[in-house]
């Protein structure tokens, strides 16, 4: 801290200021991180998962560094592969990873130093010939 900021408290004080906190100053109030904002960007984005800041912005004429802090603070998303998805996994989303992590280590061991065909695996089907696998790794 620096030495003025010091004496600047001091003379706070000997004025009669209990508080370290400034007045409050006239301005135009920060009015647009509201939740009916937040509900109209959430809404932009599960109809569009690629849509951008600035085009949100335009949209709901906002300042984009507001809809920067409603969409990464407020909501949660995070961009990835160019679409908003939700920062957090569901349970079901984790015990996923866990099940086709396991299986694929366990392919890889069983393969030895040979790549791991990554082919079979389809988004949002289960894999091929894994049932012996799933069985051994309790799974079934």
């Amino acid at each position: 801290m620096s030495m003025t900021q010091v004496y600047q408290w001091c003379s706070w004080f000997k004025d009669g200021q209990t508080s370290l906190q400034g007045e409050p100053r006239s301005g135009h109030p920060n009015t647009a991180n509201n939740d009916w904002n937040t509900a109209r960007v959430d809404e932009l984005i599960k109809v569009d998962r690629r849509v951008k800041l600035k085009e949100i912005s335009l949209k709901l004429e906002i300042p984009k560094t507001n809809v920067y802090e409603i969409v990464h603070d407020k909501l949660g998303y995070r961009k990835v592969s160019a679409r908003w998805i939700p920062k957090m996994l569901s349970d079901e989303h984790k015990l996923q990873r866990i099940k086709i992590s396991q299986i694929l280590l366990h392919r890889c061991q069983q393969e030895g130093d040979e790549t791991v065909d990554v082919g079979t695996i389809v988004p949002g089907t289960s894999f091929l010939n894994t049932s012996s696998l799933e069985m051994k790794l309790g799974y079934t």
